[in-house]
């Protein structure tokens, strides 16, 4: 490789550097400014450690992960933890150098009166179809429509019928965008891939109408009242 070749290179990848943390530094700003607005806390780092302080499925994933950017307070009268989450995977190639490719989430985490078992809500994609391909078929429901769409997962089926009512699948259908939920005891966790600030809202809005979602039936049988 000539000098000349290698100084260009370098340059490259000093000035991809410099607008990657550019960019960083004026989402923390951008969502900073957000969360004053919306009359919620603020934070760069975080102050919660959530991938290691909540069981579910998405923070078990990758071989390292971290919480950034968190946002904490009252959304509408429903407590909420917002963040942008990350997970990479290894992979070595046949020289033993070893490469991390990142996913990266928009996270809501919010908590309801009630212990409930955890089930999975997914998007269906490539992954869920090739699961169900070899036998490891997620819960199937009366709407057609619903079981294209979305994959469920559940250890306790009777629950999952009794959460997915006809309500909760028809505001689920309702509801547009590529977001996930799951539910473990008294945590909900929706999450998407990695939204701008002035996107926020909307994942915060459904969190709220998940918990208003959940029916009676679910509330009688497991919420904290009746235990």
């Amino acid at each position: 490789m000539g000098v000349g070749l290698f100084v260009l290179i370098a340059a490259v990848v000093v000035v991809i550097a410099v607008l990657q943390w550019r960019a960083k530094l004026q989402r923390r700003e951008d969502l900073a400014t957000w969360a004053f607005k919306n009359n919620l806390s603020y934070a760069a780092d975080d102050p919660y450690n959530l991938p290691y302080r909540y069981a579910f499925s998405l923070f078990g994933k990758g071989e390292g992960r971290g919480a950034e950017n968190v946002l904490s307070g009252d959304w509408k009268g429903v407590p909420v933890i917002a963040a942008d989450y990350w997970y990479y995977t290894e992979s070595r190639d046949s020289e033993g150098r070893t490469t991390r490719d990142y996913d990266h989430f928009s996270i809501v985490i919010t908590r309801i009166e009630a212990m409930l078992p955890c089930v999975r809500i997914e998007r269906e994609g490539v992954f869920s179809r090739l699961a169900d391909a070899i036998g490891l078929r997620d819960i199937e429901f009366e709407s057609e429509d619903f079981n294209r769409r979305f994959n469920v997962r559940c250890d306790d089926r009777e629950f999952a019928f009794k959460l997915l009512d006809a309500r909760m699948i028809q505001w689920l259908l309702s509801e547009s965008g590529d977001v996930c939920v799951e539910v473990n005891g008294p945590d909900v966790l929706l999450w998407c891939k990695r939204l701008k600030p002035t996107e926020l809202a909307p994942l915060l809005y459904r969190a709220k109408g998940f918990v208003e979602k959940v029916p009676r039936l679910v509330w009688a049988e497991y919420g904290k009242a009746a235990s």
